[in-house]
């Protein structure tokens, strides 16, 4: 990943941002007019109230009095008018940019490898496509174009108070070189913190998607009272993290205001004494009095500004940093159709990590409509099988084929719509018991999942719930039993209609009633499709056609169920352990 620098403003960084404004370059370049035209206007103002009081107060014309402030009117009207439409732009602008970066960044993150996300931590990238792109939009919103606003305002208001007198404005300005000075400390200052507010942020997130998810195990165990306290100490960083900003904009702040008020008091001063011995008119006394509040509120603004912009650039670059991880299975296969179903695996080494071989040298094949178990103990390398073959992970040596092809061969998309995979743990989502099987494919209809569920033998239990297929399962199926949601799971494989399918110990955490349910919806998912089974249960894999028996990642005996027995090998051994254990 690229290196969180943290600048105020890194331009390399602000021109790749940039480049996703170019859909909407035309509201862009609106909103940009607007902030110039905003900027010229408002000097104008202070120069009608100035001359107001020169013109018509001093000669007593009423007439003339009230026909300028009526323009002054109308110039608040027309800088309402276009202050509105530059913030909407502004936000829209942000806010679309957001949209196609989240979405480019959530595409990205769904092609990583399995790999990936088990050493990322889920909340931080959560804060990744949540928080930290949000904070890109304010560049747009808030940042870039407010900044360039308030520095062109600063500039025309300078320049217009030394057109009309440039002892006043020297008077005037005398504070701001130890404003500038105050600026460059306070920038150093906040940088860090919200450096560390962000990775606090990202620190908050990963930690109570966590617990909230396993919530169960923190109570099962009775671990809330030292969870809490891991929490309290996360969130004292975070709040000291917010602290430290807090500390430095209530030292800005007051200076600031300090500044202003010195350099008011210095106009005044000078500015009296000018009226008095005629030399400044009061109307341009009062027009820099003006001046000096439009001087200061955008220079106070601006340091919001900075921070804005600076938060922006920190987090596009834990957004890029993301968006730079090289972690896909590499797509480079070409074949879209035709494969049948039989895996043949060649020599084939593999190893999550470094060269710790969970698989060493397996060869097997299953044939076009075969039924292949694997049996073995907790890691010997049955679940790493199944992860191959869907490509989920690549591996080191050896070869695996598909029809006699390579696996790599077949495009990524085809090859996993043609496999179906019905896990341990199924994951359910927040959605209807008809979403949750068709997973809002639109080429899935409800008949075809009522067929499904019936041709299953699920189609009972789901009739019964209150609003049927329409039926809210809650968060992860938090509604339903285990093995209710394992049919589901069952449905969903078998309505995808693949030409392989995977059973990952799909009986393993249910109980008798649902195993003989879900036995026989095995029978019916397993007919005319080459099917790999991993078994906890041994009764449930009897009639597979081979039974491959794995052991630290080596295949020590193949057979049916009968051969196995018969070899009175570790397959045996198995069998005896867990019908005596039962």
């Amino acid at each position: 990943m690229a290196q969180i620098t943290g600048k105020a403003f890194d331009r390399k960084l602000f021109t790749r941002v940039f480049r996703y404004v170019a859909p909407y370059k035309r509201v862009f370049y609106f909103a940009l007019f607007l902030t110039i035209f905003l900027a010229a206007l408002g000097v104008i103002r202070p120069i009608l109230i100035g001359k107001a009081i020169d013109v018509y107060v001093v000669n007593n014309d009423p007439t003339g009095l009230l026909y300028l402030m009526l323009i002054v009117v109308g110039i608040l009207f027309v800088e309402a008018a276009a202050q509105f439409y530059q913030t909407y732009y502004s936000n829209w602008l942000g806010q679309s940019v957001t949209i196609d970066l989240r979405s480019l960044l959530f595409n990205h993150i769904t092609s990583f490898k399995l790999k990936y996300f088990d050493k990322t931590a889920i909340g931080t990238l959560v804060t990744r496509c949540i928080s930290d792109i949000e904070t890109i939009a304010e560049i747009f919103s808030q940042g870039l174009l407010s900044i360039m606003g308030d520095l062109l305002k600063l500039i025309v208001v300078i320049a217009v108070m030394f057109a009309i007198n440039w002892q006043l404005t020297l008077y005037s300005l005398a504070p701001i070189p130890f404003l500038i000075i105050a600026m460059v400390v306070f920038k150093n200052a906040i940088k860090k913190a919200f450096q560390q507010v962000r990775t606090q942020v990202a620190r908050l997130n990963a930690f109570a998607q966590e617990h909230i998810v396993g919530m169960a195990i923190v109570q099962v165990f009775n671990r809330e009272a030292k969870e809490k306290e891991k929490f309290v100490a996360i969130n004292e960083s975070h709040k000291k993290a917010h602290i430290r900003s807090v500390w430095a904009y209530s030292i800005f702040f007051p200076v600031v205001e300090i500044l202003s008020a010195i350099s008011l008091s210095l106009l005044i001063w000078w500015g009296v004494g000018g009226v008095l011995n005629q030399e400044v008119s009061m109307g341009d006394l009062v027009m820099f009095i003006l001046f000096i509040h439009m001087l200061f509120r955008p220079i106070r603004q601006l340091a919001d500004r900075f921070n804005v912009l600076q938060m922006g650039m920190v987090g596009s670059e834990r957004v890029f940093a993301v968006l730079d991880t090289e972690s896909q299975i590499q797509d480079s296969g070409f074949i879209k159709s035709g494969v049948r179903g039989s895996i043949e695996f060649k020599n084939v080494w593999f190893a999550y990590q470094d060269e710790e071989w969970v698989l060493r040298d397996i060869s097997f094949t299953a044939k076009e409509g075969e039924t292949v178990a694997f049996v073995g103990a907790t890691g010997a390398g049955k679940s790493s099988i199944v992860n191959l073959i869907n490509r989920f992970y690549e591996f080191q040596k050896g070869e695996i084929l598909i029809d006699n092809i390579s696996i790599q061969d077949y495009d990524l998309e085809y090859l996993r719509d043609e496999i179906a995979v019905v896990l341990q743990d199924v994951f359910l989502f927040s959605e209807t018991v008809a979403n949750n099987i068709s997973l809002h494919n639109p080429d899935i209809t409800r008949e075809d999942i009522i067929a499904a569920a019936e041709a299953v033998g699920a189609s009972s239990f789901i009739e019964k719930l209150p609003d049927t297929y329409d039926y809210d399962v809650r968060e992860r199926g938090g509604m339903l039993s285990v093995g209710q949601r394992q049919l589901l799971s069952f449905i969903r494989a078998y309505v995808y209609n693949p030409k392989i399918l995977i059973l990952d110990e799909a009986t393993s955490s249910v109980d008798t009633e649902s195993e003989l349910m879900i036995q026989r919806a095995i029978e019916r998912l397993t007919e005319n499709r080459t099917s790999i089974i991993i078994a906890h249960r041994l009764s449930t894999i009897q009639k597979a056609d081979r039974i491959i028996v794995l052991d630290n990642g080596v295949i020590t005996e193949q057979g049916t169920h009968q051969e196995l027995l018969a070899n009175e090998g570790h397959y045996k051994r198995l069998i005896d352990m867990q019908y005596v254990g039962s």
